[in-house]
């Protein structure tokens, strides 16, 4: 017996689109492409507007925080700002005590001393707060700037180095460590004597200068610190270290305000007002935007009190 043939059923013959068919098609896409992007094109925008300034408020915020720790531990009547605003300038404190004085009559102390300038070693009362580094500055009854030889900016301005209120420390001393050795007894020298009514001491650890300046097609503000402390503020502080604080600075005047009594004996507190206002990136996220400046503003007391 002959098997049967196999029957395939007979398929229609395919058909596909046509060219008008494929560009209707097309040109509906794009119009309903279009409309969508009209509603939410705002949106995105507002998006990207916000995260820019989002970004540049934390950017600033942060950067008042980074100078407001520094001004906070500035050597009291040490801060002064320069008359655009555009310079800060600080001495930097790293702990601070109180010396032990000959009136105290502690038998065997070794009090710090205003007749004797080979008396380089005083008692430390209670012991140091924290660690000290040699090459510090120990400095008593600073009054500020013009009140020499209460002046700590004195340093190197006296030609005889003999006027001044500040001393290089020679050694290292650990925290609570109850003693402090000094390169040299400048206090014993000054023309005036001018111990401290407390008997207090702050130990300084570098000059510090905040700056707003041009630089590479931009204003940017700078940090500098570890260079020599000189009678006037550098115009570029040399031989230290330098950081980018922050970029894209709107303007560099009136940065920093620094409202304080002009009087000697109301140096008890001042009060540091920081302005910083910063473009916001541009949409491609390179340079910055003309039209989108945020403005933050940071008050910070200090303590003047020597």
């Amino acid at each position: 017996m002959r098997p049967l043939p196999l029957r395939f059923p007979r398929c229609a013959a395919a058909r596909g689109f046509t060219l008008v068919e494929a560009i209707v098609v097309i040109v509906i896409i794009g119009i309903i492409g279009a409309i969508v992007a009209v509603f939410i094109r705002a949106p995105i925008a507002g998006y990207a507007d916000s995260v820019a300034r989002g970004d540049t408020a934390d950017e600033a915020d942060l950067a008042l925080r980074r100078m407001a720790r520094d001004i906070r531990l500035a050597l009291p009547n040490s801060v002064r700002v320069s008359d655009n605003g555009g310079t800060l300038e600080l001495l930097l404190t790293r702990t601070g005590g109180r010396y032990l004085a000959a009136e105290d009559g502690v038998a065997g102390g070794l009090p710090l001393d205003f007749d004797d300038a080979k008396k380089t070693e005083f008692t430390v009362v209670g012991g140091l707060a924290a660690p000290v580094m040699a090459g510090d500055f120990v400095v008593v009854y600073n009054l500020g700037t013009g009140m020499a030889p209460a002046d700590a900016y004195n340093l190197n301005n006296d030609p005889g180095n003999d006027n001044r209120n500040i001393a290089r420390i020679s050694a290292a001393a650990a925290r609570d460590a109850g003693k402090i050795s000094l390169a040299d007894n400048p206090f014993a020298r000054q023309r005036e004597p001018m111990p401290s009514p407390g008997h207090r001491f702050q130990v300084v650890s570098e000059a510090v200068t905040y700056r707003c300046r041009f630089e590479g097609g931009r204003r940017v503000l700078r940090r500098y610190a570890g260079y020599t402390i000189e009678p006037a503020t550098p115009a570029t502080p040399q031989g230290g270290s330098s950081a980018l604080l922050a970029a894209r600075i709107d303007d560099c005047t009136n940065i920093f305000r620094y409202d304080s009594p002009a009087s000697a004996e109301l140096t008890q507190g001042g009060l540091v007002i920081l302005t910083l206002a910063l473009h916001t990136r541009s949409a491609t996220g390179l340079g910055s935007d003309p039209n989108g400046v945020v403005r933050l503003v940071h008050q910070v007391h200090v303590d003047n009190t020597p």
